[in-house]
């Protein structure tokens, strides 16, 4: 797999630890080897530019995603496809802000938001409930492997 995270925001982001989470939820979601996604931090003023040049909605946002092949997760019966499965836009300021009104802080939040992300790259959606019970399910399931998977010990 080859995940790109960049740092384009005046936030210190540990971008080893988010490329780390990608291959993980990646992996979870059998997405294939080969797979590329690009993950980029960015100020709200270029998000609020990218949500209303891609989305048509005004103001800042804390998560776009912009998929490229139409990557699906792998069956367990089949092999997953090969692929660029796209690109992630984060706004840390803005997940600092919600990070601390859900009480867990920024690098939690940001988890929950590249997670979140990588599943619309994947096709999840939350517009109807049975998607939105669907999606944040597999968001809190991944999230919790995750936190498990990095407090083992290595």
């Amino acid at each position: 797999m080859t995940i790109e995270v960049l740092n384009e925001s005046d936030y210190d982001l540990d971008l080893d630890h988010f490329a780390k989470l990608a291959r993980f939820v990646m992996d979870k979601m059998r997405v294939h080897a080969q797979a590329e996604l690009c993950i980029k931090a960015v100020d709200e003023a270029t998000i609020a530019e990218l949500n209303k040049q891609w989305m048509e909605k005004e103001g800042p946002t804390d998560v776009l995603a912009f998929p490229m092949d139409e990557l699906r997760p792998g069956l367990l019966d089949e092999e997953p496809e090969e692929g660029v499965l796209g690109d992630l836009i984060l706004a840390p300021s803005i997940a600092e802000k919600q990070g601390q009104a859900a009480g867990h802080g920024t690098v939690a939040e940001l988890e929950l938001l590249t997670t979140h992300g990588i599943l619309h790259l994947l096709g999840y959606d939350h517009a109807e409930p049975e998607e939105h019970k669907e999606m944040f399910d597999l968001q809190a399931e991944l999230l919790t492997e995750w936190g498990s998977a990095a407090k083992a010990p290595q």
